[in-house]
């Protein structure tokens, strides 16, 4: 049986990513393919928990090498258990962040190195890098002001975060899309969310126009 397809959407805080997300999973369906859809940190019970741990506003003093840890920890569990088995039996998985969220949160905004961050997590997905990533990026300032606009939107240790942290996680996106051009494609989020999908859905085609 011929291998799904392992894509990702990426963002920093409040570019739309799960409004886009599920538009994405409407659209690929539509398309004829069998979608699973998934998130990290999460996507099945153990790394659920890790999560709980993880975004708790309480943890304030979680070390940025523990957090890196427990992210990588995490996506290696969800990968073993739910995107290698779904994958092999010919599903695609539309995943809510991976492991370029490491890279710009911890390797680069916490300062930890993303050559560093990049160790771990390869040493947990063990080469299993996605086929697409879609990065949604929209100004720090904008993407604050949407989540204090958006009173069901729950609010986690990482939109605690200075806005000087949130620029970081930004820049960090950038490096990343720098180092894998071919794998990642950035959307302008700053647009309205019409806009944002279109651009989005043009990736979609394009990428399988190339694989089908």
């Amino acid at each position: 049986m011929k291998r799904g397809h392992f894509i990702t959407i990426e963002g920093n805080e409040g570019a739309g990513k799960s409004t886009i997300a599920v538009m994405m999973l409407d659209y690929l369906r539509k398309k004829g393919l069998d979608v699973v859809s998934t998130r990290e940190p999460g996507g099945i019970a153990i790394a659920e928990q890790i999560r709980a741990i993880v975004l708790d506003n309480g943890n304030t003093a979680m070390d940025g090498r523990t957090e890196a840890l427990l992210y990588a920890a995490a996506r290696r569990q969800h990968y073993v258990e739910k995107i290698v088995p779904t994958l092999a039996q010919g599903k695609t998985i539309l995943c809510d962040r991976f492991i370029d969220s490491s890279l710009a949160y911890q390797g680069f905004a916490r300062g930890l190195g993303i050559d560093e961050v990049m160790s771990i997590n390869a040493f947990a997905i063990e080469g299993g890098f996605p086929d697409l990533t879609i990065y949604l990026d929209v100004d720090p300032e904008i993407g604050i002001q949407r989540i204090h606009a958006h009173g069901s939107r729950e609010i986690n240790r990482l939109d605690l975060e200075s806005l000087t942290f949130h620029h970081r996680v930004r820049e960090g996106y950038l490096e990343a899309l720098a180092r894998f051009p071919d794998r990642i494609v950035r959307v302008d989020a700053n647009r309205v969310i019409e806009d944002v999908f279109a651009a989005v859905a043009g990736a979609l085609d394009r990428f399988f126009d190339r694989t089908e």
